[in-house]
Order: C-alpha cells, then sequence, then structure tokens
C-alpha cells in the first residue's frame, strides 16, 4: 500500500506486510539548520503510541552503546528515508513526522506531517508473500536469546526466525483435508528436524495423505549430497507408497513449488526460494509465494506432470519449448510462469533485457553477479539500482574470482550503485554492539532469495521471482520455476519493504568487515563511532548534491 502527504516535510509511505518505508522530503532551503527527524507512531488498531527509535546519537549527549536504542524525539534520524519494522500485518497506523532543529540537547520542533496507512494484510487477492526473518545474525536475537545458539534457544528462537514462512507453508498444506484435495509437490532439498525443535514439514505432507489427499512429491535424486541425503530423509518419513517420486534426470531438479488442487481442479501454488531444510527456513533469507489464480495453478501442474516422467534434458525443452514459449510476444500477461530448462540463451538474454530498461532496478544474488549480468548495474546515470549479494562470485578459478570481484568493486562505486554484501557482526566491540550467531549454512549463508524488482515503486512495476539464480544454467540446464508479475503493487510493495530491511541489516555489517580487513589489529583502534552529526552542514548538504547516492535515493523515494 501507498500512501503520501505534503507539508513543511513531504512523506510518502510504502507498507508491506512487515515493515512499512517512509521517504521524506524537503525543499533545499527549508532544510538549513535541520538536525534530523523524530517519528513518532501510533497503532490505531491497539491504541498505542510510541517513538521510532535507532542505534545512533549525539555523542555529546549520550555516548553510542549499539546495543541500546534510542528515541528519535531526542536523537533524530539524518536520513532522508526510514522504516518501521515491526509493524503488524493488517494493522492500522498514523506516522507523525517531525523536522528537529536547533542543537543537541535542545531541540526544537517545526511543523509535523502526518500520515495514515495500513500494512499488508498476510492475504489479501492473488499473491500472499511470506518472508523468514534472515536475521539469525542478528543484535535482536542476541537481545531475545542472549548468549545462546539456535538449538539452545530453541522452539521460540526457531519459531521468531521462521516469522510467518513455516507456518504459512505448513498451513497451505493442510488445506488438503480430505480426500477431495490433492498436493502435487517438486522440491529440490528435504529434511526432517530430528531432535531438533522446529516443525516438520515432511510430516505435514504425510499428515495430508493419511487423510485422504492424494499426495505425490517429485525430489531431486541425483547422485550429489543433496540427492543422497534426500533419500536418507525419506527413508526417515516413511511415506505410503507411491507419494514420493524420484527426478534422476534432471542435471538439478531446484524447483520449490506445491500445486493444491480441489476435485481434480488447480486452484492454488505455493512457490518461491524455500527449500525444506533448516538453513532455508530459519538462517538464509527466503520466501514463500502463493498465488491463487486456477490457469497458473494448471500450468504448473502441467509442467509437474511433465516432470514426474522424469524425462531428459532434452525431453523436457521440447515440452518447455511448445507449453512455455519464452520470450512472451507482448507485456500482456499479468502473472506469467516461467520453466526451466530452456534451449539456447534467449530467455537469459531476455531476463537481462528486462533489467537493461533504464529504470530503477533492485536485485538478489544468491550467488553472485554473473558476467552477463554486470552491465545492467555498470551505468552511471540518475538510476538507481540496487544489488543484495551473499557473495561476490560463485566458482572459478582464483584468477576468475578476483577478477569478478574486482569489477563488481569498480560497478559499485557510480553513484547510483548500491550493494550490500551479507556477513555478520563476528567482534564485540562495534559502538556497543554484541557478538552475533554464525551462520548455519553451507553454501548460501545469508541471501538466498531469487527477485529482480523493476521500478518496484512506480505505478507499473515488473517482478521476476522464483527459484532460479540468475544464471544461464539456471535457464539452460536445471529444473527452475519463476514468475513475471506486471503491475501489482502489492506484490512490489511486500518485496520492495523486504529487500530495504535486510540492505540495511548487511551494508552496516559489510563496512565493518571491510574496516576490519583493511585495518587488520588496529582495526579496533581506527573504527570510529557511527554517531549522529552535531551540525546540520555536516549531513545536510550531502542529500542535495545533484548525482550524489543520497540525492538519487531521496529523489526516487519519494516519487520525484
Amino acid at each position: 500500500m501507498r500512501k503520501s502527504a505534503s507539508g513543511l516535510v513531504n512523506v510518502r509511505a510504502i507498507s508491506g506486510t512487515h515493515v512499512v518505508f517512509l521517504a521524506l522530503d524537503m525543499r533545499e532551503q527549508d532544510a538549513r539548520g535541520l538536525m534530523g527527524f523524530a517519528i513518532q507512531r501510533t497503532d490505531l488498531t491497539e491504541d498505542e503510541t510510541v517513538w521510532l527509535r535507532g542505534n545512533k546519537t549525539f555523542a555529546s549527549i549520550r555516548p553510542p552503546t549499539g546495543f541500546e536504542d534510542a528515541s528519535s524525539r531526542q536523537h533524530p534520524f539524518q536520513v532522508f528515508q526510514w522504516a518501521d519494522y515491526t509493524a503488524k500485518p493488517g494493522y492500522r497506523y498514523k506516522y507523525r513526522v517531525i523536522p528537529m532543529f536547533g542543537r543537541p540537547g535542545k531541540l526544537e520542533e517545526k511543523t509535523p506531517t502526518d500520515l495514515t496507512i495500513e500494512a499488508e494484510p498476510l492475504s489479501a487477492g492473488k499473491h500472499d508473500l511470506h518472508f523468514n526473518r534472515g536475521a539469525i545474525a542478528s543484535q535482536a536475537f542476541v537481545q531475545r536469546f542472549p548468549g545462546q545458539t539456535l538449538n539452545e534457544a530453541g522452539a521460540p528462537a526457531y519459531s521468531w526466525l521462521a516469522r510467518d514462512l513455516v507456518p504459512a507453508l505448513i498451513n497451505f498444506i493442510g488445506l488438503a483435508k480430505n480426500a477431495d484435495y490433492s498436493l502435487h509437490a517438486a522440491i529440490y532439498e528435504l529434511n526432517v528436524p530430528g531432535d531438533q525443535p522446529w516443525p516438520d514439514v515432511l510430516a505435514a505432507f504425510k499428515a495430508a495423505s493419511e487423510a485422504g489427499a492424494d499426495v505425490k512429491l517429485i525430489y531431486h535424486a541425483g547422485s550429489d549430497d543433496t540427492g543422497v541425503k534426500n533419500g536418507k530423509v525419506l527413508t526417515k518419513v516413511k511415506f505410503k507408497g507411491g507419494v514420493a517420486i524420484a527426478r534422476r534426470n534432471a542435471k538439478l531438479m531446484h524447483n520449490k513449488f506445491i500445486v493444491i488442487s480441489r476435485k481434480g481442479k488447480p486452484v492454488a501454488v505455493w512457490t518461491g526460494s524455500t527449500n525444506l531444510s533448516r538453513n532455508a527456513l530459519y538462517g538464509q533469507l527466503n520466501f514463500g509465494h502463493v498465488v491463487r489464480d486456477k490457469d497458473v495453478a494448471k500450468r504448473f501442474l502441467a509442467y509437474w506432470e511433465k516432470l514426474r516422467g522424469d524425462p531428459s534434458s532434452e525431453e523436457l525443452k521440447d515440452w518447455t519449448e511448445t507449453e512455455n514459449a519464452l520470450p512472451p510476444v507482448d507485456d500482456g500477461d499479468e502473472i506469467l510462469p516461467i520453466f526451466s530448462p530452456h534451449r539456447g540463451e534467449s530467455v537469459f538474454k531476455w531476463w537481462i533485457e528486462l533489467a537493461s530498461a533504464g529504470r530503477p532496478l533492485f536485485m538478489t544474488f544468491p550467488f553472485g553477479i554473473v558476467k552477463d549480468f554486470r552491465p545492467p548495474f555498470d551505468v552511471s546515470d540518475q538510476v538507481l539500482r540496487f544489488a543484495l549479494l551473499d557473495k561476490y562470485v560463485n566458482g572459478g578459478s582464483k584468477a576468475s574470482r578476483d577478477a569478478a570481484i574486482q569489477d563488481i568493486e569498480r560497478i559499485r562505486r557510480h553513484p547510483n550503485i548500491g550493494m550490500a554484501l551479507g556477513n555478520h557482526i563476528y567482534v564485540d566491540w562495534i559502538d556497543g554492539w554484541r557478538k552475533e550467531s554464525d551462520p548455519i549454512g553451507v553454501n548460501v549463508n545469508w541471501i538466498h532469495t531469487k527477485f529482480m524488482l523493476i521500478d518496484p515503486l512506480g505505478r507499473k512495476p515488473v517482478t521476476l521471482a522464483g527459484s532460479a539464480n540468475f544464471s544461464s544454467a539456471s535457464v539452460t540446464d536445471n529444473d527452475e520455476n519463476m514468475l513475471l508479475i506486471r503491475g501489482d503493487t502489492r506484490v512490489a510493495d511486500i518485496f520492495f519493504g523486504e529487500f530495504m530491511r535486510v540492505f540495511a541489516h548487511h551494508r552496516f555489517r559489510e563496512s565493518v568487515k571491510r574496516h576490519i580487513e583493511e585495518h587488520g589489529s588496529a582495526a579496533r583502534d581506527t573504527w570510529k563511532p557511527q554517531d549522529l552529526f552535531e551540525t546540520w552542514t555536516e549531513w545536510v548538504p550531502s542529500h542535495f548534491k545533484p548525482g550524489s547516492e543520497k540525492d538519487i535515493k531521496r529523489r526516487y523515494f519519494i516519487g520525484a
């Protein structure tokens, strides 16, 4: 949902399910003397009013502690965008944005701007989107579960990290409650909790089957580690005969989708980036996407039926080239399923063309930015482009990896490019912050989502999301699925809010890692605390410098 309000401070709010992003703007002459923005939130659902809080403080008033936040009324936000990450789905909020002038300790309020907006509900219309927190390495986790690992903290920690992703997945499977229903799933990675206190998703499939639903699950059964582990997991689960179907003839059966049908007719599909592993559900960032569209569900089921026969790569390509011909002839599809593998590079090149259209771009990359996807970002203009990466590059020789990192480092120096690389606070001397948990994964620790947002705050946003890692192999070799969604602002707003939440989280942590690597043993003594500026001239002018990253962000987010 999107709302705007004008005043001395112009405010634009973009709400997802758990995030309300606030874009702020003022005339440059009105911002002279501005010390920051205080933001008050009134929860109109629970009748509660609070000041939004941040980690930065005026050092002359209160030295930073990092671990303990501060009210924006005394320590205002010195940025032209802020986000409320404590919003609850479907709740209604009023935000009062107050420009603060004066000096630290003697701040003066000027005319505020009020705006009321509702957070998106978890379920509405055709699309539901469910993200986990992706925050096992966070100050919030340390605060809630001090001195504990994930397993030591137990069920409450698992539940907190899952947010609504795991409950939504289990609820979706649970819709198949009797013999009227069927579930047809294709899932790359399987797992069971064992003696760990997290919900057993495969048990939900088993319960549906025992309730009379027709349950079929295609799984990756290659000779690699994942395929071998999947076989062992299924031995433990003991599905009745015919439920589990091995997919051996794919290079990588990388799908993660479930089609639910009622009385033989497909009604909805669950898709996204989430495997059924501990790391996928609770560690790395992932999402699940429910689409209640009978035609889309029918197309996914047709793809599933083809996978069921364990076709060779060439046989499956014959099917996709006929039944899923791409690129599309026009932009008329509101929701376009994309199934892999396809022959040739045409689909991959189409994705690159979408990213290269000269519109604002926000993307996530679990395995780094492959060479083909760097040119869309390698443009120094007034168009904002953001990338959130788990790592810079994957595979290759040391020389090729070094060259790729050098190239991406060069690209990210363009003023219109924002990048963040996944990391965590692994020391205990950064502005009072506590050391954070280590990751619980192996190949991908932080960012496992695969989505592209094209002009997400525009009137006609484009969202491309699913299981594919934006690589050539994900189009030409693997079993994958993606959805291209045009013009749906609910979908774009939820993706955008979650992107900005995790981007901000990792960008600071990456800066800490860079400082430690650059200064080595002197890192602690050379670290400069991240305090608020004591005078307005130290921060305001940079947000109005034409062509700077801060100026480009301010103008795009406010909708200028």
